[in-house]
C-alpha cells in the first residue's frame, strides 16, 4: 500500500470518528428530549383544569387528552430516531475498528526493523 492510500485511509478514519462524535451528540440530545417529554407527560397526567401547549411561537389552550397524545407522539418519534441513531453508531463503530486495524497493520508492515 503506497503513502497516498495510507493518507486516504487515515483521512477516512478521521471523518468516521467525527461522524461517530456527531451521532453520539445526537443520541444525547434525543435522550435529553425523551426525558423532558416523560416529565411533561407525568405533569400533564396530574394536571386538572385548563391545559396550554406551545405551538410554534404561540401558546394555545388544549384538552388534556390532546396534550398527552401530542407528548406521546413526540416520545414515539424520539424512540424511533434513537433506534436509527444507535444502529448508525453500531455500524460506524464496526467500520472504525476495522479501519483502525488496517491502519495499524500498515504501520506495522512499514515499520523499519
Amino acid at each position: 500500500m503506497d503513502q497516498d492510500q495510507v493518507e486516504r485511509l487515515t483521512i477516512n478514519y478521521q471523518r468516521l470518528q467525527d461522524q461517530l462524535q456527531s451521532l453520539n451528540m445526537q443520541k444525547e440530545q434525543m435522550l435529553s428530549q425523551k426525558e423532558e417529554y416523560k416529565i411533561a407527560e407525568e405533569e400533564l397526567s396530574k394536571a386538572s383544569g385548563r391545559v396550554y401547549v406551545s405551538v410554534g411561537g404561540a401558546i394555545i389552550e388544549s384538552t388534556k387528552e390532546d396534550a398527552i397524545k401530542n407528548v406521546k407522539d413526540k416520545q414515539e418519534f424520539i424512540t424511533m430516531r434513537l433506534t436509527i441513531i444507535e444502529k448508525q453508531i453500531e455500524e460506524s463503530s464496526k467500520k472504525e475498528a476495522e479501519m483502525k486495524r488496517q491502519i495499524n497493520d500498515i504501520l506495522k508492515a512499514n515499520k523499519p526493523q
